[in-house]
């Protein structure tokens, strides 16, 4: 971890010597010569890294290089802070000759520190480790966190039954297949499926089975590779791994048998086997069930968490013992009590994974420590975060948030990140870690000194022993990051052990619902204190309406998000901020009944990648709000054409998302969508709305000839007088929403010949009697929305149309009688909802009903009314 620190400081200090070489001035030497020592400690650590385990004095030397990098550039963002707010002045005033003899001092003692412990590496027999030279010491250093078997059978396996015989078919039946692989973090239970009684008789029936249990690099693999015949055999090979990469790159085409993690009714089983519960407190005695339940729970499903905790609960024969362990059940998981020697605690088998993640990747980790447990992280707030604080960054040729994208991946095929949700293109829209994964995780934040998490609650509510929720912890000497959860009826935002926390890198609030409106006043220590923050995330937050002017002190942000907050008025003072790259200002304005306020500054931050304006705005000062300065974004929301200049969009070439509102015609727009438009070349997304005229056919033509090739999601709002040819419209669209077109000729028989169409929603869009779906049309659909038909009598939908269908989604078509026949030849779908349709039509789907046949394959059928659901 202190490697990726190092990396990040020395990156850091690169950047700041060639963008603030104005204001380091004659510092800039020393800054360089810091980063040369620096520099050279980075390949002392590698071999430091891979010992520390092994050795306490060891592991100090290496949390106090990490302090070094961590102070090296608290110094260098310090100093700059203090020119930035003298900018204007001599370079000899007093205040700047101060800072600069100040700075020069400080980088002093963090040469003679770096001095110091370079003389203690021969004490400890470290080593410089040159870039390749590290794997043998990863190699050895898993080597001891694995556990060995003899081939003994688990006889209580809950779960695994019929994945077991879908495995034996598979090794014995399939023939297409010659390496199998089960994937899985750890703890869930791939050994034990590869090691079952009859894949190992296989051995001896069939040619020959090889089990490679738990693999964990493609090194390994190559080491291997010789002594298999693959492709020359019909032996099959078995093997587990937590890395996804590792089974596909053993055989490209071999099957991967991902492992899930178990049910609640299946981790109660295994419980219950395991604790070896007598009868006098088993299923029939409802205390020791709930209680035996609450503590499952917090196993998250893992079996290998459910083994510790039954293997526990075996010795204790009293209530009175259990619920000892309830109070202290993440304690006893973590540590493993009661199967050491099998296990040696859950953190254990979990922390493997860990210390196999190459040092890049270890603080992208631990920052997703700052979510609380069971949160549905946002994977572009959590990346663009990543990138924000520099602990990932753009690399030959790749952008700093491609580059986070795919250290995000990784981390989901080491199955160390669990993926929420996916787009409509299958890329991860939101990610969570599992509560185990998420204990790991905090412990070792906390060991790194790299993440405070504190929980805030009202002084009359008491706390659970027992409870799962992030701990009231002790500060430490310089925090960096700090996430804080409040509870209902708390009094203040930042606890007063936190106020001085100078060296703060990321502040992260979360809150519960009931959380009262709070003060600017209760804030003022990010102001005044936290003046090195680069992430504030204030999403959210019930705060009074008018954003503080010292905002303008916190210049090294780049990273503020105000979404759903009650700020509403921004000071003038905010265009200091010429760091941000990411501006959110998605102000909750009461459904559009207010207005929010924003100065004309916006302009002067350079570096924005990503601006969401309010959704409704006045501007302070100047009749529109000037963005022609903005050519690094590539995301621009909520653009009000009223109220911005568009001629300024026609500058903001690199833009890839742009959302635009209050349109008055389509002549408007020309000025941007003229031939060539630098602006269509480029967008892969396109959120229209266009208020007042139609518009005409020939304008959408000339609109989609222009798009990027690329071009895969567009959202129209504007009376349409016909839609174009389906050959017109951009060739690679994927997410489709025509709101508000008030057509009169049937769309769908257009639509439906769009080669990759997966999203459509229609609201407002037909005012036609029919629609009918063609045979063969939509061959990609998997999400179909449609609302306020006004006139819809019938739907027809042809054989094999929509035979990819997964969601559909019926809105306030008053005059539609009944579903499609067609419907129940669309097997794929799995869920149906049907909002605020007339009584008769949800009587005809309900079980019995007319038209339930058409749909009983439909997994989720929800009828809604106007005040109910069925």
């Amino acid at each position: 971890m202190a490697e990726a620190i190092l990396f990040c400081a020395l990156e850091r200090i690169g950047d700041l010597l060639i963008q603030q070489a104005d204001f380091l001035g004659k510092v800039g030497d020393d800054v360089q010569l810091l980063q040369t020592e620096l520099r050279r400690m980075q390949c002392f650590l590698k071999d430091a890294s891979a010992r520390q385990e092994e050795d306490q004095k060891i592991r100090n030397w290496v949390a106090e290089i990490r302090d070094v990098a961590y102070d090296a550039e608290d110094v260098v963002e310090s100093y700059i802070l203090k020119v930035v707010f003298r900018r204007g002045r001599s370079i000899h005033t007093i205040g700047n000759m101060l800072a600069t003899w100040e700075v020069g001092s400080e980088i002093e003692d963090i040469k003679a520190k770096i001095s110091n412990l370079t003389r203690s590496l021969e004490t400890y027999g470290i080593r410089p480790i040159r870039e390749g030279d590290d794997s043998r010491f990863a190699y050895e250093g898993r080597q001891q966190l694995r556990r060995t078997y003899s081939h003994l059978v688990e006889d209580d396996v809950v779960g695994l039954e019929d994945k077991t015989k879908e495995l034996v078919t598979l090794l014995v039946k399939e023939e297409r297949y010659q390496v199998i692989s089960i994937c899985g973090m750890g703890g869930l239970g791939k050994t034990t499926l590869a090691r079952k009684r009859k894949l190992y008789q296989i051995q001896w029936e069939k040619k020959c089975l090889v089990i490679l249990d738990d693999l964990w690099t493609m090194q390994a693999w190559n080491s291997l590779r010789p002594a298999f015949p693959i492709g020359k055999s019909r032996s099959k090979i078995l093997l587990t791994t937590r890395n996804k990469d590792v089974a596909t790159y053993v055989d490209p085409k071999a099957l991967i048998h991902e492992v899930q993690c178990l049910t609640e009714e299946m981790s109660w089983e295994l419980l219950q086997k395991k604790a070896m519960l007598p009868g006098g407190h088993g299923i029939g005695n409802f205390t020791w069930e709930r209680l035996g339940m609450k503590m499952v729970r917090h196993c998250g499903g893992l079996p290998v968490a459910i083994i510790v905790l039954g293997g526990l609960l075996a010795t204790k024969h009293t209530l009175k013992d259990w619920e000892m362990v309830y109070r202290n059940i993440n304690s006893y998981l973590r540590r493993g009590k009661g199967h050491e020697q099998e296990f040696g605690g859950v953190s254990e088998v979990l922390a493997s994974s860990y210390y196999d993640l190459p040092y890049q990747l270890k603080p992208c980790f631990l920052y997703l420590g700052h979510f609380p447990e069971d949160f549905e992280i946002p994977t572009k707030k959590l990346m663009r975060m990543w990138v924000a604080e520099g602990i990932v960054s753009s690399v030959q040729g790749e952008t700093a948030e491609d580059v986070a994208e795919r250290y995000l991946d990784e981390l989901i095929e080491r199955c160390m990140v669990q993926v929420g949700r996916r787009n409509f293109i299958g890329r991860v829209k939101t990610c969570r870690l599992h509560d185990l994964m998420r204990d790991l995780c905090l412990s070792k934040a906390k060991e790194e000194n790299f993440l405070q998490a504190t929980h805030l609650r009202h002084k009359n509510d008491p706390v659970a022993a027992s409870s799962s929720m992030v701990p009231i912890v002790t500060p430490m000497a310089k925090i960096r990051r700090l996430a804080i959860y409040l509870d209902e009826g708390v009094n203040r935002c930042i606890s007063s052990e936190y106020e001085k926390s100078s060296h703060l890198r990321s502040l992260l609030f979360f809150y519960a619902k009931e959380v009262g409106m709070i003060n600017w006043e209760q804030l003022k220590p990010v102001f005044n204190n936290f003046k090195l923050l680069r992430v504030l995330d204030l999403e959210g937050f019930k705060i009074t309406e008018h954003l503080p002017k010292a905002i303008r002190k916190l210049v090294h942000l780049r990273y503020l998000n105000l979404r759903n907050s009650k700020v509403r008025v921004l000071p003038s003072s905010i265009g200091n901020l010429v760091c941000l790259h990411n501006l959110d200002l998605s102000f909750d304005l009461l459904d559009g009944l207010q207005r929010g306020e924003i100065p004309n500054v916006i302009w002067k931050m350079e570096q924005l990648s990503h601006l969401y304006l309010p959704k409704s705005f006045t501007i302070n000062g100047a009749d529109k709000l000037r963005l022609d300065s903005l050519n690094n974004l590539k995301t621009l929301r909520n653009v009000d054409a009223r109220k911005c200049c568009i001629k300024d969009l026609v500058k903001l070439t690199n833009l890839s998302k742009l959302g635009m509102h209050s349109v008055k015609s389509y002549e408007e727009l020309k000025v941007i969508l003229k031939h060539p438009s630098p602006i269509l070349n480029s967008l892969w997304l396109l959120s229209l709305q266009i208020w007042g005229e139609r518009v005409e056919e020939k304008d959408l033509r000339q609109l989609f000839s222009d798009c990027h090739h690329d071009f895969y999601r567009l959202s129209l709002g504007a009376a349409l007088s016909k839609l174009p040819e389906y050959n017109s419209f951009p060739p690679n669209l994927i997410k489709l929403t025509l709101w508000g077109s008030r057509l009169v000729e049937d769309p769908m028989p257009t639509l439906g010949k769009l080669p990759h169409l997966q999203f459509l929603r229609l609201p407002h869009t037909y005012f036609g009697k029919e629609i009918v779906c063609l045979t063969e049309s939509f061959p990609r659909l998997k999400y179909l929305f449609i609302s306020n038909f006004p006139k819809l009598e019938k739907w027809k939908i042809y054989d094999t149309a929509m035979p990819s269908l997964l969601e559909l989604q019926i809105r306030r078509c008053e005059q539609l009688k009944k579903l499609p026949d067609g419907l129940r030849l669309v097997t794929t779908l799995r869920e149906l909802e049907i909002i605020e349709m007339p009584n008769g039509f949800l009587n005809r789907l309900k079980v019995g009903g007319e038209d339930f046949y058409k749909v009983q394959q439909v997994h989720s059928i929800k009828l809604w009314a106007r005040s109910s659901c069925f």
